[in-house]
């Protein structure tokens, strides 16, 4: 992984501590909309750290592959991402 993994660790630790701090709130049964917000927070960190991931990976190894002529199998990475992601 090429991604700055400082960045990631930071944004994965963040989402993990509001994950504990979610489970918390279903424990003492805190209102729904709040814990609804809470996880809408950990998806948006999530989802910029995937993007972090998935920039690095297009400004690099997608990159590195145009260049080495391997480009087939980087475009099929991409397109079955993009079949997840649209789901």
């Amino acid at each position: 992984m090429k991604a700055d993994k400082v960045k990631i660790n930071r944004l994965l630790k963040t989402a993990a501590g509001q994950m504990d701090g979610i489970m918390k709130m279903v424990e003492e049964d805190r209102y729904c909309i709040d814990i609804s917000n809470q996880i809408l927070a950990v998806q948006s960190i999530l989802r910029k750290a995937n993007n972090e991931i998935l920039k690095s990976h297009m400004e690099m190894c997608v990159k590195q592959a145009f260049m080495e002529g391997n480009e087939e199998e980087k475009i099929d990475e991409i397109i079955s991402l993009l079949n997840k992601v649209s789901k």
